[in-house]
């Protein structure tokens, strides 16, 4: 086993105190490593000219914006925490990420999609994800001990941002896990994985996904993530306050839960306009 840079151990230490997340510490050593070798030179030893120069080379690339821009972060927190460069702040910019609308599945669609999903653990991790909605990271963790049927809660520990919140529990989801719990019998993970006392990884559960959305005979990009999306646009649909679903979503700023308004097309259609008020003749009749 390579032995671990002073550098990259002072880097981890910087992050372990601020309390980042375990995937956030692995992307933001991955970005930078990837960064190192782009140059073949050690990144303490690169300036902020060659961080704009990358820049540009993943824009020709056309790598996502989301992808620059968490590289952004990445080399910002190298720079500015871990090397004590304060200027890397102010230097090193993110660019405006286009703002797509999430892929939204109808109930019809999802109900085709979940019954397309082949094994029971995935089909009902999955029906999980959107009865609930929870993101993969989120499902793949839940424990036996998640499960709150006296309160009808699911507790999500360490969600996004490293944070523990609650998430609904439907009556008929409550019944899916009981009955999945008798014929699959977990231990400690909900979902177990491959390895011996691990849970089911990301991976595996997208994987489903994509074979589920072609047996399903789906046009739409499906994702887990999807799943979640789905749920908050039908909640807003059915006349659910948006301030319920950033609660529900585990969101914390209202804006984020605002953008499922532009995707609620059924909301969208039945809002009646103002104009309609109006006793105005724009044609004049014949």
């Amino acid at each position: 086993m390579a032995t671990m840079s002073p550098l990259r151990r002072r880097m981890i230490e910087d992050m372990t105190i601020r309390n980042l997340s375990h995937s956030t510490q692995q992307s933001y050593i991955y970005a930078v490593a990837k960064f190192s070798r782009h140059f073949n030179c050690p990144p303490d030893r690169l300036g902020m000219e060659d961080v704009r120069a990358y820049q540009l080379n993943l824009i020709d690339q056309k790598y996502s914006w989301s992808h620059i821009n968490q590289v952004a972060c990445a080399l910002r927190f190298f720079y500015g925490i871990t090397l004590g460069q304060k200027e890397a702040f102010e230097r090193i910019v993110a660019g405006r990420e286009p703002q797509k609308l999430p892929p939204v599945l109808s109930p019809e669609e999802i109900g085709r999609f979940l019954a397309a999903v082949k094994g029971l653990r995935n089909r009902v991790a999955l029906t999980t994800a959107y009865a609930a909605g929870l993101r993969v990271g989120e499902v793949v963790r839940l424990k036996i001990s998640s499960i709150d049927s006296e309160r009808m809660l699911l507790h999500i520990e360490g969600g996004k941002g490293g944070r523990d919140r609650y998430a609904m529990l439907s009556p008929r989801l409550l019944e899916i896990l009981r009955a999945y719990w008798k014929r699959a019998r977990p231990s400690s993970w909900l979902f177990s994985g491959q390895e011996p006392g691990g849970h089911l990884s990301r991976g595996a559960l997208q994987s489903a996904c994509r074979f589920a959305r072609q047996r399903a005979r789906i046009g739409k990009r499906v994702t887990a993530h999807s799943l979640r999306h789905s749920f908050a646009t039908h909640l807003l649909e059915s006349g659910t306050d948006i301030r319920i679903i950033q609660v529900l979503l585990g969101h914390s700023h209202l804006e984020t839960t605002a953008r499922y308004a532009q995707v609620a097309t059924g909301l969208i259609a039945g809002t009646p306009s103002p104009f309609d008020q109006l006793a105005l003749e724009v044609i004049p009749p014949e």
